[in-house]
């Protein structure tokens, strides 16, 4: 099996962090980023993604892929893929990808044994990463997403230098605090940056799968640390949005802190995440 080396995976490596509680001790183990070799490489990749993704960029990807006209294959295929893929980046971690699917949904499932959609949303959060495997660049498939089209706030990553040469920093259609927006107007009438969050929602949602909205949310905004972890473009959401925040924080404990060189035996639950993928997302999908 050939394994795809991605570079770094912003989403993975480097974030202002969330307020620890609870097990603070073992939590404060992840992500230790003393290298500078390794700051550096993923300073690269943001410096891409916020010079690249401008609202025009972001209104033709859409274009690109929202068709679903890419591949058709099962859910459990679609993962299977996630195995060529490793982020050698990634201080905490050396496996594929897939591995961290199965982690975070057994997190979820040992949290919420009630929950099997909620379990089914770990499983596949970042199957969206698959673009990479189909010649996308990792600027606009991994990291931190954030809205374009109106001010980049200031929690975003490397914000003070890396949007420099971004032409809708200096826009004053887009640079004011709603830019494009009408205040309230509700996330899902505000377009994010490119990645793997909107391209898995959109297949998702293209394909009639049934996942609640409250998964829909956590897919679509697992990557959206300015909203999630540091409350800003809170002028841009409407009241579904502010209900559906403590699902997206919820899932993001999964996300971040379930990543251990403890592998499950994926053979053996594979049976168990097969069911639920027929529960909700049965056959093969577009994608």
């Amino acid at each position: 099996m050939r394994i795809l080396e991605t570079g770094p995976d912003p989403s993975d490596i480097y974030r202002p962090e969330q307020q620890i509680t609870g097990d603070a001790e073992k939590k404060s183990g992840f992500r230790n980023f003393e290298s500078g070799d390794l700051i550096e490489r993923v300073y690269n990749t943001y410096k891409l993604m916020h010079t690249n993704q401008t609202l025009e960029f972001v209104k033709q990807k859409h274009a690109e892929w929202s068709n679903c006209s890419h591949a058709h294959m099962t859910v459990m295929e679609s993962l299977d893929c996630l195995d060529q893929l490793v982020d050698h980046s990634d201080p905490d971690v050396d496996f594929p990808n897939s591995f961290h699917a199965y982690q975070t949904a057994e997190g979820i499932r040992k949290a919420h044994p009630d929950k099997g959609w909620f379990q089914l949303v770990g499983l596949i959060h970042d199957i969206g990463k698959i673009m990479a495997l189909w010649g996308q660049p990792q600027w606009s498939v991994v990291g931190d997403t954030y809205p374009v089209g109106c001010k980049f706030q200031n929690s975003i990553v490397f914000r003070d230098t890396s949007f420099n040469d971004n032409t809708d920093d200096k826009d004053p259609r887009y640079n004011t605090q709603n830019g494009v927006y009408k205040p309230n107007c509700g996330l899902e009438n505000v377009l994010m940056s490119w990645g793997h969050d909107e391209y898995m929602y959109r297949v998702m949602t293209f394909n009639k799968c049934s996942i609640p909205e409250e998964g829909l949310y956590m897919i679509r905004y697992h990557s959206f640390y300015p909203w999630h972890t540091h409350k800003e473009y809170m002028h841009l959401c409407n009241a579904k949005d502010l209900k559906m925040l403590p699902w997206v924080q919820e899932f993001n404990q999964f996300d971040l802190y379930t990543k251990s060189t403890d592998l499950p035996d994926v053979e053996k639950i594979k049976p168990y995440y097969q069911s639920l993928i027929d529960k909700y997302c049965p056959g093969k999908l577009y994608w």
